[in-house]
């Protein structure tokens, strides 16, 4: 049944795991953006592990919406990491590892915390979309799987993007779907009020 996701971060802390299917680079970045900046206004730092390109086009669509992002990134409540230097991390024979996983992606989120109690970061992460686009199709899956598993220990609210090109029909898309728990789309829009809030489409 389709619904609209009321729950604050507090309350879904480490359980806000979404994805967003996208056609185009534009609606992909308004949307990623719309996602961190109703973070950082809200006093939440930001993760984003994506291709240059799209990292450089949510830069530029938070500038444009008059966030200091070099104020943010001074402060440390920004971190911009690119999506295939991480992959290279934690993968071994093709397939994400545990272990390496679990060493370096909550190394990420402590370092924007900085200790602070009580810290949910927002993070947006498209390296599923980067082994689904290079064919590794149970890579991606597996990696969803260590993000939910990270959940349990990190508080986090996590968006993932998937290009809608590589995906034949609805082939695929279901069992991405099944490892989050809101489906976002290009109409989702955020609560006006400011508040921590993502209207989206719950699985």
């Amino acid at each position: 049944m389709d619904t609209t996701s009321t729950r604050s971060d507090r309350n879904t802390a480490g359980h806000f795991h979404a994805v967003r299917f996208y056609e185009n680079k534009a609606s992909l970045c308004r949307t990623v953006a719309d996602f961190l900046g109703e973070g950082f206004a809200s006093g939440q730092p930001g993760l984003v592990i994506a291709t240059p390109e799209h990292r450089d086009a949510v830069i530029a669509v938070l500038r444009a919406r008059h966030f200091d992002v070099d104020r943010i990134q001074a402060a440390g409540d920004l971190l911009l990491l690119d999506a295939r230097e991480v992959l290279g991390w934690f993968m071994v024979d093709g397939m994400p590892d545990d272990r390496l996983f679990k060493t370096h992606l909550p190394a990420a989120i402590e370092r924007l915390c900085r200790g602070r109690k009580d810290c949910t970061i927002r993070a947006y992460g498209e390296m599923v979309d980067v082994l689904w686009q290079d064919g590794m199709k149970s890579a991606a899956i597996r990696l969803e799987m260590f993000w939910n598993q990270l959940a349990m220990t990190h508080d986090f609210s996590l968006l993932c993007g998937y290009a809608m090109g590589h995906f034949y029909k609805d082939l695929g898309m279901r069992d991405v779907c099944a490892h989050h728990s809101h489906v976002v789309s290009a109409e989702s829009t955020l609560n006006p009020a400011g508040a921590s809030v993502i209207q989206a489409t719950a699985l």
